[in-house]
């Protein structure tokens, strides 16, 4: 059976709102949350950028279910700081973190001062930080001298058993690339025959058996122009075309490149509706690709409808 995860938007909510809003999910009928990991929103509209990492202590111990979060070690986080969170939190709570590992946006790494990378170095940089990872883990004394440096470090607290780490892509090439070394794949909703490239990269290329997650973003509300209004909104900026986004380096440049995207443009790529019927179908044809853990994010404000109406209605039907 497939997880229904909570999605924890850090970038649009304040931290002790996802407190409130993770409980409720659980409560609910949600099976799992699945954390966002920002420094920046995307927009000044959503206006937040709570520590992940922090957050997930509190929302580990107001809760019993598994969560996951994809987070970006090499540039805003050293490898062994990433480790280490990971240690420490599975040590406090066994077997309820999974952790996938992307090369990040240059939205959030800039803010060290270091150039930001093209896509093949990114990728490199992601391999070697994924292997520093895994070998603090397993308890190694690591000295790594490659893209990133690692000198003389090893984990004293260490979990009975560390949690796999699994790739973010969003591309069927670099899907494939990690279907040899990562422990399973997150990726995003689109349309259905490029989902599944993606997904089929991966499992056919060292990915077979391995877990796969699909994260879904789209706007539903009760009524469906607040559903328009609110992901025009809020989400207008992850319209912007992808090979733009490694130019755009602050909140600023994504406000401005997306002020002439219309709600036509943000609904004909986003799912939006008032139906939850509609939500019902949808997810099925997901599940229906053998997905282990499906990623609702409700893009727009309205969260305690979402949360009411989908534990009510859309997720006993697609049990």
């Amino acid at each position: 059976m497939s997880q229904i995860s909570y999605h924890a938007s850090h970038e649009q909510f304040r931290p002790s709102d996802l407190l409130t809003y993770v409980k409720l999910a659980e409560q609910s009928g949600f099976t799992a949350c699945h954390s966002s990991d920002h420094f920046h929103p995307w927009s000044k509209r959503q206006g937040q950028s709570g520590f992940a990492f922090s957050w997930l202590g509190a929302a580990m111990e107001a809760t019993s279910f598994p969560f996951s979060i994809i987070t970006a070690p090499g540039q805003r986080y050293h490898p062994a700081i990433v480790a280490q969170a990971i240690a420490t939190l599975t040590e406090m709570y066994p077997e309820r973190l999974e952790v996938a590992l992307g090369s990040g946006e240059a939205l959030n790494e800039h803010i060290t001062g270091t150039p930001w990378p093209h896509k093949q170095a990114r990728n490199q940089r992601l391999l070697e930080c994924a292997n520093v990872i895994r070998r603090l883990l397993n308890g190694e004394t690591v000295n790594h001298f490659g893209m990133v440096k690692v000198h003389e470090a090893k984990l004293y607290t260490l979990p009975e058993k560390p949690p796999g780490l699994m790739c973010a892509a969003l591309s069927a090439e670099t899907a494939q690339w990690a279907g040899n070394w990562a422990d399973g794949l997150l990726t995003i909703y689109q349309e259905e025959e490029e989902m599944q490239k993606v997904i089929e990269a991966f499992r056919n290329h060292g990915g077979e058996g391995k877990p796969v997650h699909v994260q879904i973003a789209f706007s539903y509300a009760r009524d469906k122009r607040q559903a328009r209004e609110q992901a025009h909104h809020q989400w207008r900026s992850n319209s912007i075309a992808k090979d733009h986004l490694s130019n755009l380096y602050s909140v600023e440049h994504f406000d401005t490149a997306s002020e002439a995207i219309t709600e036509e443009e943000v609904v004909s790529k986003l799912p939006v509706s008032s139906s939850t019927q509609f939500f019902v179908d949808l997810l099925s044809s997901i599940k229906s690709f053998g997905i282990d853990n499906i990623i609702l994010h409700n893009v727009n404000k309205l969260q305690d409808d979402f949360i009411n109406d989908f534990g009510q209605a859309v997720l006993p039907a697609i049990r």
